[in-house]
């Protein structure tokens, strides 16, 4: 552990027990001058959250202010707002309430802020006698906190600290809740509603889909889950809940990781409504919900069953192979698997949010078992969903190079002719169909085959072949390459 470290861990533990009394005898927690609104003044609130970890917050207070210049402390705000987006402004009467000045401290009560605003002040040190535990106290001034306290008594400077510090107070400028201060000038007498709009990092969605494939792999259940996580710094109670699907440019984003302590998991009774907003999709949770700060929640989005799938085994090659010689090109080479369906069938035929779609399978128990996940980016409704799920096992191949050569070169370009035989075997009981897709370089022509092949797109050919059950199948094809 460096000094500095070190220093702060034994502030924050051992050395510090804060005496924080005012002469009064009550804790100074702001400027007295200053009126303060906590979260018992809350009317509403809610919480529209971006992908990329921003949220648009919209906080409704109810309150009585006098008329005039005043000061204000909106306690409870988040820890990571962005006070350069804030807008304060009145519900009840349009523009009686208007901006002067407003501040956002970052500076949070704790034993080291609380030190470092100590600096060139006095504070109380507590002394206790080890074998009588009597107390005895002395004034000092702090000098210094970096890498460690320095203090100044009327007769010498110690570093450390032998006891306990007592403080007269809590500077108006440290706050024990995120609270941002504005002063205001106010026309409306009386009770008014006051809302608090503001853009904040520390909250982010994403959603989750987790699918259960039928017996033979042809429909699959879908439930997709909106996961919610908060390290804003503040909760939000009986929010309403608003999530923006899409990639919304910003001029600068600053992300912050933090260690989420809690985790709850909740079904909403609710549908989740959409709808189109701007060149985005808007979901709209169907209740209130409550976000407690460092948590992550799950509430239902959506649900789908007997949604028509195909499944499909497919083996790879490369482009590489069709200019040079290259005899093996791999044993037990395994087919990926592929799970495809389209987003307009079985209770489905809504825009789907980016994320991660888990796949689950029944065995022979009627346990479910997982089998694989990939990720979707955002999906239009008809649009086809295309999953890599990973490797078959049963199914293998070998894939060899059995003739090359190369002819040219013709205005700067070579041709070449290579052949290829692909042995597929299947271990299972029962035959597969297995698709062999080859991206071709250049200008390319199958020369010869014993397989029809299908040119799916410019540059790639396409066998689709069956496999006996227990047996084995061979592909063989030449190709001329002009590159």
């Amino acid at each position: 552990m460096s000094t500095h470290a070190g220093w702060h861990h034994r502030v924050g533990a051992l050395f510090i027990t804060l005496c924080l009394l005012a002469p009064t005898g009550r804790v100074a927690l702001a400027d007295p001058g200053e009126r303060t609104s906590t979260l018992a003044d809350q009317q509403a609130v809610s919480v529209t959250i971006y992908n990329d970890n921003l949220a648009l917050v919209r906080d409704e207070r109810r309150m009585s202010l006098p008329k005039g210049t005043q000061r204000l402390a909106l306690r409870d705000v988040s820890a990571q707002i962005d006070p350069t987006t804030a807008l304060f402004h009145s519900l009840t009467s349009s523009g009686a309430v208007s901006v002067i000045e407003q501040n956002f401290n970052f500076d949070l009560l704790s034993p080291e802020t609380l030190l470092d605003k100590y600096v060139g002040k006095d504070v109380t040190v507590i002394h206790t006698n080890p074998r009588t535990g009597a107390e005895t106290r002395e004034q000092a001034k702090v000098l210094s906190v970096n890498n460690g306290v320095v203090l100044q008594y009327s007769n010498r400077i110690e570093t450390g600290i032998d006891g306990r510090l007592s403080f007269p107070s809590i500077p108006s400028n440290l706050r024990d809740r995120p609270t941002l201060v504005t002063d205001i000038n106010n026309t409306y007498e009386g009770d008014q509603s006051l809302e608090l709009d503001y853009l904040t990092g520390g909250l982010s969605w994403h959603a989750d889909y987790v699918g259960v494939l039928n017996g033979d792999d042809t429909r699959l259940d879908l439930n997709g889950l909106v996961t919610l996580t908060n390290t804003s710094g503040t909760s939000y109670d009986n929010a309403k809940m608003q999530l923006v699907a899409g990639s919304v440019n910003r001029a600068q984003n600053t992300d912050q990781i933090r260690t989420l302590a809690a985790v709850s998991v909740r079904a909403a009774n609710e549908p989740m409504s959409q709808q189109t907003l701007f060149e985005y999709h808007l979901y709209t949770l169907g209740r209130p919900t409550t976000i407690a700060d460092k948590q992550t929640k799950q509430v239902a989005m959506l649900s789908a069953s007997a949604i028509p799938v195909t499944k499909s085994l497919e083996l790879r090659g490369e482009d590489y192979y069709y200019t040079q010689a290259t005899s093996d090109l791999g044993q037990r080479l395994k087919p990926q698997i592929y799970l495809e369906f389209s987003n307009d069938g079985g209770g489905l035929g809504v825009p789907l949010p980016k994320g991660v779609v888990r796949i689950y399978k029944k065995d022979s128990s009627g346990n479910a078992q997982f089998v694989g996940e990939d990720s979707i980016d955002h999906t239009a409704r008809k649009e086809r969903i295309r999953l890599l799920l990973g490797e078959s096992f049963d199914v293998t191949a070998t894939k060899k190079q059995t003739d090359f050569k190369r002819v040219g070169p013709f205005n700067d370009r070579y041709q070449y002719e290579s052949s290829y035989s692909i042995e597929m075997r299947n271990a299972k009981d029962t035959p597969v169909t297995l698709k062999v897709v080859e991206p071709m370089p250049g200008d390319w022509t199958i020369i010869a085959e014993n397989a029809p092949h299908v040119k799916t797109s410019s540059a790639t050919a396409t066998w689709t072949m069956t496999v006996p059950a227990n047996g084995k199948t061979t592909l063989e094809y030449s190709v001329r390459v002009l590159y």
